[in-house]
This record gives structure tokens, sequence and C-alpha cells, in this order.
């Protein structure tokens, strides 16, 4: 089992937006993220933390190449978040032999954080 945690403030993920607009967030986003989010900094913050969560757990290195649109937050129709990994997020999963994310994230004025559980 394999944890990972993170916090992102929300002006960061707003400033970037503002700065690099739509090459920004087609850099990080899948195109279902950019529409779940419609462009709220605070919905937007909450899956970067889910990103970066989802690194941790993989155990990326600095030096190994994914790609953030690679690891997908998906909103299921009851509401709880998934995770879904393609490409060399989901070889970085069989490596490790995490066959299985779990995902919890949660936002609230300046702030976003997600906890991600691996197995």
């Amino acid at each position: 089992m394999r944890v990972g945690i993170d916090l992102v403030k929300v002006a960061s993920v707003a400033e970037a937006v503002e700065e690099h607009g739509q090459r920004y967030l087609d850099r990080v986003y899948t195109a279902q993220e950019q529409a779940d989010c419609r462009g709220e900094a605070l919905k937007l913050a909450a899956r970067f933390a889910a990103k970066e969560a989802v690194m941790k757990v993989l155990e990326v290195k600095r030096d190994e190449a994914v790609a953030w649109t690679d690891i997908e937050v998906i909103r299921q129709t009851e509401g709880a978040p998934r995770v879904a990994l393609h490409g060399t997020a989901a070889e970085a999963a069989r490596s490790g032999g995490i066959s299985d994310l779990a995902l919890s994230f949660t936002h609230e004025d300046e702030y976003a954080a997600a906890v991600v559980v691996g197995t």
C-alpha cells in the first residue's frame, strides 16, 4: 500500500490559468476535466492536488516523464471521484504493482487538498 497527499493554493492555479491560458489547461488537464471544472480555479486546484498525490503513490522520479494528462480525475455519476491512468502513468502503476487507486479530495476558500491510496 502507498499513500500520496498534496495541498495546492488555489491562487497558484488561477495565476497559471491567467498567465498561460488554454496552453496551461491543455498541458495539465484532460478535455473532460476542463469541462467538469468549467474554469473554476477551486476545482482545477483539487484535480492538480490529486494528480500530485498520484505521482507520489506511483513514486515517479523527478527525471521520469509522466504527462499530467496521463492522470485523469473522473467524476462518477454518484459524485465520488476516481482516478484513471493512461500512457506512462498506467505503465508506472503496473511496474510498481499498483492496481487500484482510491482518491479523496477537498477544497475550501484558498486551498485544495487530495489524498490517494494505492494498492
